[in-house]
């Protein structure tokens, strides 16, 4: 099987396997592209915590952006983890040497667990400058109200959300519905153009670790191939789901999802 596209992953390692950078290989490959990475941060964590951070120093992070990509250049970039102030600075000056115009950033913010990854000056930055610089950012709906100083109850609060992300200087937005205490999950894309809801049944489950690191991962894979954002977005959705809808019980709190839902293997491998 020849990969399909080519993707670039910006972010940290979470040692457990279910989120980070490790999803995002996960991801990119068992959607039948091949993955290239930066890393941003060594987390040690596992299914009930984070139990530290170490982060990489920047000009290394920009090496490893810069030297990949001037070799094998990329189809999309998925940015997540961004630990301080100057790793986005590191990240901002990488980016626009590689010149590519299609990003997906997951402004990852916190854990599963609750553990905060990020400070309160890195997500000003965040707002005020790289926000700007990619095609979409899909803030879960924590992430979104504190991108935006509101409170988010309804479909209606996300719309404003959305709206705030856009007048902050985003093209494209993805608020995430899944922290609305409902049965359907409802996820917003968001343009100045056109909205579209992405309506899916809600899996009652704790095993959920990586979900947002999965989309973003996948969205970018899409978006790489050719698809519309639009249409990256709904295909990536649908991907998590399933994943979460085959999910394996592993740990005892936060568990992983089945990134390997969509491989057929080989019988002869079998």
């Amino acid at each position: 099987m020849k990969p399909n596209s080519k993707i670039l992953i910006i972010a940290g390692s979470d040692s457990s396997g279910g989120a980070g950078i490790q999803a995002d290989i996960k991801t990119v490959t068992s959607l039948g592209s091949y993955a290239m990475t930066a890393v941003t941060a060594i987390t040690a964590q596992n299914t009930t915590g984070v139990k530290s951070i170490i982060s990489i120093n920047p000009k290394e992070i920009s090496n490893q952006i810069e030297y990949t990509a001037i070799d094998i250049k990329p189809d999309a970039i998925k940015i997540g983890m961004l630990h301080s102030v100057s790793v986005i600075n590191a990240v901002i000056k990488s980016l626009h040497k590689i010149k590519n115009k299609k990003i997906i950033l997951d402004p990852v913010m916190v854990a599963k667990s609750g553990a905060k990854l990020i400070n309160d000056k890195t997500i000003e930055i965040l707002k005020t400058t790289l926000i700007k610089k990619v095609s979409l950012i899909t803030p879960n709906i924590p992430e979104a109200e504190i991108l935006t100083n509101t409170k988010i109850k309804t479909k209606e609060d996300m719309i404003f959300a959305a709206n705030k992300l856009l007048n902050l200087g985003a093209k494209n937005v993805l608020i995430k519905g899944g922290h609305l205490s409902s049965k359907i999950i409802q996820d917003i894309f968001f343009n100045k153009n056109e909205i579209a809801v992405f309506k899916n049944n809600k899996f009652l489950t704790k095993n959920t670790h990586g979900t947002g690191c999965t989309l973003s991962s996948a969205i970018a894979t899409f978006f790489g191939c050719g698809k519309t954002l639009k249409k990256s977005c709904e295909m990536g959705i649908k991907y998590v789901n399933q994943a979460i809808g085959t999910r394996p019980n592993f740990g005892k709190g936060h568990g992983p999802i089945n990134h390997l839902n969509s491989i057929i293997v080989n019988k002869k491998f079998r």
